[in-house]
């Protein structure tokens, strides 16, 4: 494995009117098989799968597997609020070829360390053939796993690793000076690629790199020949793509039209890129597509 994986989180399509596009998401998901990334993380915040029925996320779950499983990794996402639909979606995940998945903590109302630890067991045990990498989003799900909780989980059977978002960088050291050597963390944080491997992290999960994966995959490589030149002017250019993106599921799609994959609009209630931004997302289709 590299030491800084990119995984790709990746986008969903729709139509105009809110349905499903399953032609346009495997465009997409046909793009991030030719970016040379390690992986992809599929059906996650960037995927919008709050907004997802269970048949739609069978049917991507399908079609990830069938366009990328050939070139890349591929995580699926199978969280929810309650472990029964957890539990039929993992069954569906592995029904659909998957052998990665990842499962954000429980979210809406307050779970304890000790419902949450419950709620990863099950979520172990029903995991057989399986590696799971536990999904920490504190500010999404109002849910965190705590480093002493994270110690217990990481010594869960098929739990592999962890995928944190919006968490400082030492929260990865903590966690690392807890859990197995083998054990891999990501961080969600897209611009901090150059940075992870300072803080026991392993790789970047990052929306942005499904829409401009040059930047990233320059940074990975610059970080590990050493050389600062190179490591500073690429993070001035994944800083562009981040800064212009801003981690917008709405602009990413907008920048997918300019680079002519189809990834139609949002189903969430996501503001339309401005006129100005948009001219600077062309700008950094034009240097960085």
């Amino acid at each position: 494995m590299a030491t800084r994986d990119i995984i790709t989180a990746v986008p969903v399509a729709f139509h105009p009117d809110g349905a499903l596009d399953l032609d346009g998401s495997r465009a997409i998901l046909r793009y991030v098989a030719a970016s040379g990334n390690e992986g992809a993380f599929v059906m996650g915040t960037t995927g919008e799968f709050p907004a997802l029925t269970f048949e739609e996320r069978g049917l991507l779950a399908t079609a990830s597997v069938e366009e990328l499983a050939a070139h890349m990794r591929v995580i699926v996402h199978v969280g929810a609020p309650s472990l029964r639909e957890v539990l039929a979606l993992i069954a569906q995940a592995r029904e659909a070829g998957a052998t990665e998945i990842a499962v954000i903590t429980p979210y809406y109302l307050p779970a304890t360390d000790g419902a949450l630890r419950e709620f990863f067991a099950a979520v172990s045990a029903a995991s057989d053939g399986l590696d799971v990498y536990v999904y920490v989003y504190r500010k999404r799900t109002g849910n965190f796993v705590s480093t002493e909780l994270m110690a217990e989980l990481a010594l869960l059977p098929n739990i592999v690793g962890a995928k944190v978002s919006e968490e400082p960088l030492e929260q990865f050291a903590a966690y690392r000076s807890v859990v197995p050597d083998g054990f891999v963390l990501y961080t969600g944080a897209d611009r901090d690629l150059g940075k992870i491997g300072d803080h026991g992290a392993q790789g970047v999960v990052s929306g942005i790199s499904s829409v401009f994966p040059k930047p990233f995959r320059a940074l990975a490589e610059a970080a590990e020949s050493g050389d600062a030149g190179r490591i500073a002017s690429a993070q001035k250019a994944v800083d562009d793509v981040v800064d212009t993106v801003a981690g917008d599921i709405a602009r990413m799609k907008a920048a997918y039209a300019l680079l002519d994959v189809p990834a139609g609009v949002s189903r969430m209630a996501l503001e339309a890129p401005s006129g100005e931004v948009l001219t600077e997302l062309g700008r950094v289709a034009a240097l960085h597509g």
